[in-house]
């Protein structure tokens, strides 16, 4: 597994852990210290599993010894009642585990669960869902990977990685030809350049100059297919590869499949990441 990702699911648990333990767990310690037991999660709802790395390392830094075994693996479905997981150790240790590693496990299956029924309706489309910024501020990282166990694509992770030029940069720059002459310089340097446009206009001045990945914002179905087109004869007239089209703006589950049949490449949603109801889990002990 990749070592930043490792890194940031470490630094992930260890404010989880400041913020709820503290200097003690205070109940748990009313415990016997040598008392073992046997753990299981069980889904209260249908979900898609995500968010087992920080799951797994919450309990080993509780009981660097516990016997952790998944019923059902990252990214796959689970249903209601469900034994999602089993878990022996220190009975002091997983009563000290048990919130904030059922906190990342609802959170992260909530954003992986909500990323699918996205894709699902988008399924025969040449669409992918992707996510935007739109997260809980310090768990981008764990959020977008949710995202990606959906079966959803990211988009930047950050204003470090990718430049997208939206209204305010293009008024402030002075228009679309300067902005995107001087995210060309530095083009290289980073994931992708993408340009926001609101009008046909500016979409065929964003093609003129260039532009190789474009976000039509609130843009309705019948302007999307007129987008694709002015895009696809623009390629043809230029003999270039068209632009990827993205689709932004207020998109919700109503809609959505006839967004997708429009053409473009991408809908990004806010939503996936922003409006997030957990998943029911819980976790029940037995002394061994």
């Amino acid at each position: 597994m990749d070592p930043l990702f490792l890194k940031q699911v470490k630094e992930d648990v260890a404010r989880a852990l400041a913020e709820d333990v503290g200097g003690a767990d205070l109940t748990a310690n009313l415990v016997p210290a040598d008392q073992k037991a046997h753990a299981r999660v069980l889904a209260r709802e249908n979900a898609v599993i995500c968010g087992r790395p920080w799951f797994d390392e919450v309990v080993r830094s509780q009981v660097p010894d516990a016997q952790i075994e998944w019923r059902v693996q990252e990214g796959q479905r689970c249903e209601v009642n469900q034994v999602v997981v089993d878990i022996q150790g220190s009975a002091r240790g997983l009563l000290t585990a048990e919130r904030s590693a059922l906190n990342f496990l609802q959170m992260l299956s909530a954003v992986a669960t909500k990323t699918a029924e996205f894709v699902a309706l988008v399924e025969g489309s040449q669409a992918r869902i992707v996510d935007t910024r739109k997260t809980l501020p310090g768990l981008r990282r764990a959020q977008k990977y949710a995202v990606t166990q959906g079966g959803g694509l990211n988009h930047r992770m950050g204003l470090y990685d990718a430049i997208l030029i939206k209204e305010n940069h293009i008024a402030a720059a002075g228009g679309i030809a300067p902005v995107l002459a001087q995210a060309q310089a530095v083009a290289r340097q980073v994931e992708f350049v993408q340009i926001e446009v609101e009008t046909f206009e500016q979409l065929r001045e964003a093609l003129a100059c260039g532009a190789e990945m474009i976000l039509l914002d609130n843009m309705n179905p019948a302007q999307l297919r007129e987008a694709v087109r002015i895009n696809a004869q623009f390629a043809q007239e230029h003999r270039c590869k068209p632009a990827i089209l993205e689709s932004s703006g207020g998109i919700s589950r109503e809609g959505l499949r006839e967004l997708a049949q429009t053409g473009v490449d991408r809908i990004s949603i806010g939503a996936l990441t922003k409006d997030v109801k957990a998943v029911d889990f819980s976790m029940r002990f037995e002394v061994l």
